[in-house]
């Protein structure tokens, strides 16, 4: 007897031939492409004696290890019992090395200290019920750090000077209610920040020192992109990216004085500015990376040209330097592929020659991974939309089933390399297909702001103009493409199956919302400070003007409309979008008697991020698709993954 699943799926003959699977190169295991990485993310001691990573225990939970340089000497300095350490950093101390945890994907992350002497290990910040993040770290205060905490008042963050050696807690810096943003000069004194305006727009402040008044330096409207980077190195010039009075973001120098004009360090007409590598030490901007499909980079120190000609011969791929010791004579860079795991290297600034240290996932090292090609496709209102095309290895790229795989935020955007999500479904039989639809970030701010106001809308339309050209390329089968995303792409989701009912054969949805204004309602409460971005990008609850906008906006309302197969993925204890947001549309659709399977783990938050969960909801995903497409699935054993929290809701099941 057919399962419930096949029975939906079957009435469109969603099948791939059998002989276009057996071409396909013998499949990945989930938990090579999904599980912990081996090793990842390593970082020098400021004094470059030590070398700390993050790593797998014995019982698979992400831990720090600290190695001295040249001895045999690695050692687990953290011990998370469940959900894993993924932030971490040196303080300048010597001894002290930091890192940030939260509760089961709560996002209330206190700042930890391990003291590597001892082995004692410290709550820097313990205000329960709050959130706390790291703002500076510097060589001249060693002994002293500054963290961001919302404990005066839980909608604000506040900036607080720790003691290293004490532990002591102090407030430093008061939040007056509206900034977002904290940054130290080179001493560790708060001169900067960025703050919100009521219209959405942003004030970049100053102060000469810590007993001067805050005065405004720079404005920019709601429609302008307007960040703080860094203090510069002499405390009276800001370093920051402006997109004003143009349309891609550039990279400028702009002195304290008021009055004074800023010099334009790196830009480029066609996309935003960034990434960045920028030295914590000297504070230089020393060079800026492009991305309008691969990175490319525009050195602005020229002492370091040479080594960005060195270390460009190491690998194939595209590098980042994202580490270095104090005396910069030692640099860490990463080199991403779109075929293989990252890979990490030492680089020898006076030698000019890269040791290989690992890569993160070897055992995707030699597989038959599949191309990720750059992609610009051209909306029907005559926009240029980037985004990167995954075509299975081994087949004809012709008349494939495809997923549609919408990336998050959506004030976000997707990026060339290594991606989990696009190997895994082009090695069971998809093309795959991510999109940097408007409102993503990277592309100007016409791009951007183009997605004001329309999700549902006309950034539901890229996606659909996106398919279009996919098909007529003659890549994909139009009556095989799903449609598959988290937090804003588990959104897309939801609308493509009510605005489209007939367009995608199924969804997968992971933490999407419903209900536009039952989200914004339920947003954190440090999220306060960026709440007129949202008015101006979605729509103001507050508005009577707005609220049809929303409602129609939101696929809660259309629920009636659903008759593809969906699955919805959520964390419990997500503070972004809450698990109300999938369980509302899930008690909608059993209200219309249509079909849903609705899984929940109660040990996570936004997005799935032990390796148990993550690998057990894939498996899930995999299964659907495979009913629904025909591509190939990896059998899961018994009704869940070991160790995950899964709970199974199926809703319209007979």
């Amino acid at each position: 007897m057919k399962t419930f699943l096949a029975r939906l799926c079957a009435a469109s003959a969603l099948f791939v031939s059998a002989h276009a699977l057996a071409d396909l190169p013998p499949l990945i295991a989930r938990d090579i492409l999904f599980g912990n990485p081996e090793r990842a993310t390593p970082t020098l001691s400021p004094d470059a004696q030590r070398m700390a990573w993050i790593a797998p225990d014995k019982k698979n939970v992400l831990q720090v290890w600290v190695q001295t340089i040249g001895k045999e000497d690695t050692k687990q300095v953290t011990n998370d019992k469940k959900r894993g350490v993924r932030q971490y950093a040196w303080a300048q101390d010597g001894r002290t090395l930091l890192y940030l945890q939260d509760n089961d994907g709560d996002e209330n992350f206190h700042v930890f200290g391990v003291d590597l002497v001892g082995g004692n290990v410290r709550d820097f910040t313990p205000v329960e019920g709050t959130r706390a993040g790291l703002v500076a770290v510097e060589a001249s205060v060693p002994g002293e750090i500054l963290v961001s905490l919302n404990a005066r008042d839980r909608k604000f963050f506040d900036v607080y000077r720790v003691n290293l050696a004490t532990g002591a807690l102090a407030l430093d810096t008061q939040n007056p209610g509206d900034v977002g943003e904290w940054r130290a000069d080179s001493k560790l004194n708060v001169v900067a920040a960025e703050a919100k305006t009521p219209d959405g727009g942003t004030e970049l402040r100053v102060r000469d020192n810590t007993k001067a008044p805050w005065r405004t330096l720079l404005k920019a409207g709601a429609d302008d992109n307007l960040d703080l980077l860094l203090v510069g190195a002499d405390g009276k010039t800001l370093v920051v990216a402006s997109s004003i009075g143009t349309n891609t973001t550039r990279v400028i120098e702009q002195p304290f004085a008021a009055g004074a004009k800023g010099k334009v360090i790196a830009f480029s007409d066609e996309v935003d500015a960034g990434p960045y590598l920028i030295s914590a030490y000297s504070k230089k901007v020393q060079a800026v990376g492009f991305e309008p499909g691969r990175r490319t980079w525009k050195v602005i120190d020229p002492s370091v040209q040479g080594d960005f000609d060195g270390i460009a011969k190491l690998a194939e791929g595209d590098f980042q330097v994202f580490n270095r010791d104090r005396a910069d004579k030692k640099w860490l860079v990463a080199f991403v592929s779109d075929r293989g795991p990252v890979r990490y290297y030492l680089w020898d600034r006076a030698e000019r020659k890269g040791q290989y240290l690992f890569s993160t996932q070897p055992k995707l090292e030699g597989l038959a991974l599949s191309e990720m090609k750059p992609i610009v496709v051209t909306t029907r209102d005559g926009f240029k939309m980037h985004g990167y095309l995954t075509l299975p290895s081994g087949v004809e790229p012709k008349n494939l089933p495809m997923v549609m795989v919408v990336h998050g935020g959506p004030w976000g955007r997707d990026r060339w390399g290594l991606n989990g999500n696009a190997q895994w479904l082009a090695n069971r039989g998809y093309a795959v297909m991510m999109m940097n639809f408007r409102a993503s970030t990277g592309y100007g701010k016409q791009w951007l702001n183009a997605g004001d106001r329309q999700w549902g809308l006309k950034m539901h339309d890229d996606l659909l103009d996106a398919t279009e050209w996919a098909v007529k390329q003659g890549y994909v089968d139009p009556k095989k493409v799903a449609i598959m995303g988290g937090s804003y792409g588990g959104y897309a989701v939801l609308a493509g199956l009510t605005v489209t009912p007939d367009y995608f054969a199924c969804g997968v949805d992971i933490v999407g919302p419903s209900n536009l204004r039952t989200l914004l309602k339920a947003i954190p409460p440090y999220w306060t400070t960026i709440r007129a971005t949202f008015n101006k990008r979605m729509g103001n609850i507050d508005d009577p003007k707005d609220e049809a906008l929303l409602r129609e906006a939101s696929p809660l309302f259309k629920a009636d409309r659903i008759k593809k197969p969906l699955l919805i993925g959520q964390g419990a204890n997500d503070p972004r979008v809450n698990k109300a947001e999938s369980e509302q549309i899930v008690e909608a659709i059993e209200k219309n008697k249509g079909s849903v399977t609705y899984v929940v783990y109660s040990d996570e938050g936004h997005g799935f991020a032990r390796p148990e969960n993550r690998i057990d909801f894939n498996a899930r995903s995999e299964a659907f698709l495979a009913q629904c497409l025909g591509g190939r699935s990896e059998p899961m054993q018994g009704d869940k993954m070991p160790g995950s929290t899964a709970v199974v809701k199926v809703v319209g099941a007979k």
